[in-house]
């Protein structure tokens, strides 16, 4: 069955950097974009950053340009988010999503709080 497991979520300083990784099985994930989507209590979740399916165009939520970066690997099924220089806001539940026109499969999220 089709699944999408986030890791490497966690508690880290402002300024600090983690590394989120989502395992992709049970599709043909390089024909499927890919993002990640953050979402914190009494919001609607929001998506941070886009990669394509080869990985050639990306795109990131003003919010977190210049800061965070999105790849995949076709070869080992999967996408990571490089979060640097992160802030108190961007503390949320990160979420993976594949898209690809009207289907969507939804990972169950890994938490980023970022505190001191």
């Amino acid at each position: 069955q089709v699944q999408l497991v986030e890791s490497g979520g966690g508690l880290v300083q402002p300024g600090g950097s983690l590394r989120l990784s989502c395992a992709a099985s049970g599709f043909t994930f390089s024909m499927y974009y890919m993002s990640w989507y953050r979402q914190t209590p009494g919001k609607q979740r929001e998506v941070v950053a886009t990669i394509t399916t080869g990985g050639r165009t990306t795109n990131y939520a003003d919010s977190v340009k210049g800061r965070f970066t999105i790849s995949r690997d076709n070869a080992k099924n999967t996408v990571y988010l490089q979060m640097n220089s992160l802030k108190p806001e961007d503390t949320a539940v990160y979420y993976c999503n594949a898209n690809r026109g009207l289907i969507n499969y939804w990972g169950q999220g890994t938490q980023v709080t970022v505190s001191s």
